[in-house]
């Protein structure tokens, strides 16, 4: 199921990767719902029609705007259980954390949480009028009634088959216990629909500290997970404040630690640095200085992000002007730097809302790894993340887990602000491709002065590993010219050819608030989604 890939309205727009997901926030719009309400439909009907990269059972982040200069960010970033250690799974023989099965299902699902903390804040300051419950109905319906599979949904199926198969309840309920599976095919899951509409009539806080969070915690000591009910009583999703970086002379917004957000706006404060605008967007020096930015800023978030209450980050410091260009002063624009290290597969969607007041809200959720941890938490029919599988084993290193410790977290939305007023709502899936692919979004649209359509159908760039393989070389649709190949190859980048449209460069979306008062929106062709419009 795809839909339209470009709107624009004066009265409020939606972008998801999934055209259902889109059609459930512009219906909230359309009944003169607010940016958070419609983003909560957007949300929960997500997290039942494209489950391969978000759930109930996975974390999520938001920035949310006023449209007159106020914006903060939520967290529902879920900790480490409080009998997970780095000590628990070196005593049984593990070097890192399992990717997949019950010992990878190890922190609390904080979306649900987030969810919350929107909802009463769109009640209690905005003047929201819908009801938690109708909220959640359009979810509801699609569980139990079924939806076609999507061809993202499929494929990613296809690819995940031979590791995640093994464990029963995800055959049962993803694998229809061993039959074969089509894209178009109505896909149905009563579990979870029971689970929504318990959810529905007790309230997000059931989740956590209630009939709802004892069915959970049941289900999760069922197939092996060691997370408890205190682990559950002591989550509470948080509102943060966003950190900030200047681009072009607007300022670019982000979420902190335990974020890769930091990365994100070091990559863009990095090039707004650098001389690449007298070359094309398609151009080998343009992709040569964003590439280089870019390993820049991972070596910087991988030796500090982690979670913040567990160890200072110095993000002030690491984003002032000083140490900027400190780091642009590395960029060698005649050689490519090494290589960090390899990247994760990640799956992820964000999604985009701003309504008539211009109203925004810039959203992601996520379970980590594709389907996540693969277990089906009992007779709950949800899908648990594996996000904890960041976590290093190494007491040394800053990100080793610890109870009630958060994973670092490649989710990040952005949005960027001129002269004090939104301009673009922005973000995007894919893991350590999110940083890059904001880069890409961002010069093309503010540098390069490209439509938000031309913008996110360019051709996209990608350093590091894609789903399943382990290179980390620098992968390039198949639509860039020859020469960007071999003049990248001649710099001493490690180059490799994938899809003219490839899924891991991200299902991106972008929203702008034009000059004249009205709101554009795009959503990405490699992904199932839609831009809709009120």
């Amino acid at each position: 199921m795809t839909g339209q890939k470009f709107a624009s309205s004066r009265d409020g727009v939606v972008t998801s990767p999934h055209a259902l997901a889109t059609q459930s926030g512009l219906k909230v719009l359309r009944q003169g719902g607010n940016a958070i309400e419609a983003a909560l439909a957007t949300a929960a009907t997500l997290a039942v029609v494209y489950p391969h990269m978000n759930s109930l059972g996975g974390d999520g982040f938001w920035l949310v705007a006023d449209g007159v200069g106020w914006v903060r960010g939520i967290s529902g970033a879920g900790p480490a259980g409080r009998a997970y250690t780095a000590r628990f799974y070196l005593d049984q023989g593990f070097k890192q954390i399992p990717e997949r099965g019950p010992l990878a299902a190890n922190t609390v699902a904080g979306i649900v949480g987030l969810w919350h903390a929107a909802y009463e804040h769109s009640r209690s300051v905005w003047g929201g009028q819908f009801s938690w419950g109708d909220l959640l109905e359009d979810a509801v319906t699609y569980a139990e009634q079924g939806f076609p599979l999507s061809k993202d949904h499929w494929e990613v199926l296809c690819e995940q088959r031979t590791q995640l198969e093994s464990i029963r309840e995800f055959r049962q309920v993803f694998l229809a216990d061993g039959e074969h599976l089509s894209p178009g095919q109505i896909f149905v899951q009563p579990q979870l629909a029971r689970t929504l509409k318990q959810l529905q009539s007790e309230g997000a806080e059931s989740f956590y500290r209630g009939p709802l969070a004892s069915r959970i915690v049941a289900g999760l000591h069922q197939v092996g997970s060691r997370l408890c009910a205190e682990d559950f009583r002591n989550y509470n999703a948080q509102w943060v404040e966003p950190i900030t970086a200047t681009y072009r002379g607007g300022i670019l917004v982000n979420l902190p630690p335990p974020t890769q957000g930091l990365a994100s706006l070091m990559i863009l404060a990095l090039l707004d640095r650098c001389d690449f605008r007298s070359s094309n967007h398609l151009s080998a020096r343009y992709i040569h200085y964003a590439v280089e930015a870019t390993k820049l800023a991972f070596e910087v978030r991988d030796r500090y992000v982690t979670d913040p209450d567990f160890a200072d980050v110095p993000v002030s410091e690491l984003l002032s002007s000083a140490f900027l260009d400190s780091l642009v002063a590395k960029i060698n624009p005649r050689q490519a730097r090494p290589y960090p290290p390899p990247a994760c597969e990640t799956d992820t969607v964000w999604y985009g809302v701003v309504d008539r007041e211009g109203r925004a809200v810039s959203a992601i959720q996520s379970i980590y790894h594709p389907f996540g941890s693969g277990v089906v938490v009992g007779d709950t029919g949800i899908l648990w993340q594996n996000r904890g599988c960041a976590f290093s084993l190494d007491r040394r290193q800053v990100n080793c887990i610890v109870p009630g410790k958060r994973p670092r977290h490649t989710l990040n939305p952005a949005m960027f602000f001129t002269k004090s007023r939104l301009h673009l709502v922005y973000g995007t899936m894919g893991g350590e491709g999110q940083p890059q692919t904001q880069a890409a979004l961002v010069t093309r649209v503010l540098d390069f002065g490209l439509s938000l359509v031309e913008a996110i159908d360019a051709p996209r760039w990608l350093l590091g590993r894609t789903w399943g393989a382990p290179s980390v070389t620098l992968k390039l649709e198949r639509r860039f010219d020859d020469r960007v190949y071999q003049e990248l190859a001649d710099l001493g980048h490690v180059v490799e050819w994938v899809a003219p449209y490839c899924r891991s460069m991200g299902h991106a979306g972008v929203i702008r608030l034009t000059a004249e008062g009205g709101y554009e929106a795009v959503a990405d062709p490699r992904s199932d989604g839609a831009a809709l419009g009120v």
